[in-house]
């Protein structure tokens, strides 16, 4: 019986997706929920599995090729279900059989291994002494085998991650190049960026934060912190996460956005943490982050960190946001304008935090600064609102107490 493999339905703000990486060819078993293929939308990739066990018999769309929702771009030929049964039932019967020894020259020391097994073991010209038996007394097992073999293929098996195959060739000066097709991701972030600055007034304020404070509690509190929060650890980004929140509240024209000719002005904080990705830059969004404490905004960012480097972020995952916050300080970057994230009206970007000296009560002392930027579209926000909210987030910062008291 032969099965359609089908694009997934895709949301209605991606009209189509890329075919990015094929991991199997045609011909090649397949098995239940096993990847066949990555498909690379704006904003995410998602990623098909085998609807059942098979063979791929064909593949209709090819890497670097546009699909739209339920297209079909494969199918895969079942396994006679029967013939697995009565497979599966020989097995069993196998398996009950009296155990063999690997060899007839082993000694006592050598592993246990069963009829099934054994046949394993020859026909892929394994090790039986490198082979740890999970059954009783130590008896290799097939399903040991076949762990064994999985383990194996994953570790031979190389995937590309491109979309085309690239095109090395030789510049006219004789120098060797590169030609490698953009990603979607990077191209609908490439379009995003040249329509912000294109579309908005964008003017950036400045300001800087003595991290100090900030840097005390997490000193002093982080190893409690970390265990009563079941291993998550105390960082930077929930502190900046919460003061914006608070300062958001403040300023709700900072929280609002553009929908064509009318301002939307919205009752919630759920605000967009960029992230890098092997892909590009993503921005997943911690949603109603009022009512979020600092261990559920660090472990939100986290989770969100580990989906972005596996590339299992969904797309609802960065639907929305109301503001966005960027931390280039993590590469070393100690002072940048952020560009915003349409139709947000504003984002903030931290920066590295470098030991200054610094004015303090007429004396000079050295403290752990960090340049904080905010740009923002001028159309809906004043300048005199950017600075007041810049200014609450430093105060929140250089004097925390005043999350909590909220003042």
């Amino acid at each position: 019986m032969t099965i359609e493999i089908k694009a997934p339905t895709l949301p209605e703000s991606v009209p189509d997706g890329t075919i990015a990486t094929w991991y199997k060819n045609v011909g090649d078993t397949v098995a239940r929920d096993e990847l066949l293929v990555d498909i690379e939308t704006d904003k995410v990739v998602i990623e098909v599995v085998s609807p059942t066990d098979g063979t791929l018999k064909e593949i209709l769309k090819d890497a670097g090729e546009t699909i739209v929702s339920n297209q079909a771009i494969a199918s895969v030929v079942e396994n006679d279900a029967n013939k697995a049964a009565v497979a599966s039932k020989v097995e069993r019967e196998v398996e009950e059989l009296p155990v063999a020894q690997a060899g007839a020259g082993s000694n006592e020391t050598e592993a246990m291994i069963s009829p099934a097994a054994k046949k394993l073991i020859e026909e892929n010209n394994l090790d039986a002494t490198s082979i740890a038996g999970s059954g009783k007394g130590g008896r290799i097992t097939k399903e040991d085998i076949l762990t064994k073999l999985e383990s194996g293929s994953a570790a031979k098996t190389a995937v590309s991650t491109a979309i085309a195959p690239a095109n090395i060739g030789v510049s006219d000066e004789g120098r060797l190049e590169e030609r490698v097709p953009m990603s979607r991701l990077r191209a609908k972030v490439a379009e995003r960026l040249l329509h912000a600055s294109q579309s908005t007034a964008m003017l950036t304020t400045f300001n800087e934060v003595n991290m100090k404070p900030v840097m005390d509690i997490r000193n002093r509190y982080k190893e409690e912190f970390e265990k009563a929060h079941d291993g998550t650890r105390l960082g930077f980004m929930s502190f900046f996460v919460r003061a914006c929140t608070e300062a958001l509240k403040r300023y709700p024209a900072v929280n609002a956005s553009l929908d064509g000719a009318d301002v939307v002005y919205h009752g919630y904080q759920d605000i967009g943490v960029a992230v890098s990705s092997p892909r590009g830059l993503v921005v997943p969004v911690l949603r109603n982050v009022d009512s979020m404490g600092l261990a559920q905004v660090e472990k939100e960012i986290r989770n969100f960190g580990l989906k972005a480097r596996d590339g299992k972020l969904s797309i609802d995952e960065m639907i929305g946001g109301t503001f966005t916050i960027s931390n280039g300080g993590v590469f070393g970057s100690l002072l940048s304008t952020p560009i915003l994230n349409p139709p947000q009206t504003a984002i903030l970007g931290m920066h590295k935090i470098q030991e200054r000296p610094m004015a303090v009560s007429g004396e000079v002392v050295v403290l752990p600064m960090m340049y904080l930027a905010l740009s923002y579209d001028h159309r809906m926000i004043d300048g005199k609102e950017a600075v007041q909210f810049l200014v609450t987030v430093k105060e929140l910062l250089e004097d925390p107490t005043r999350l909590l008291l909220e003042i």
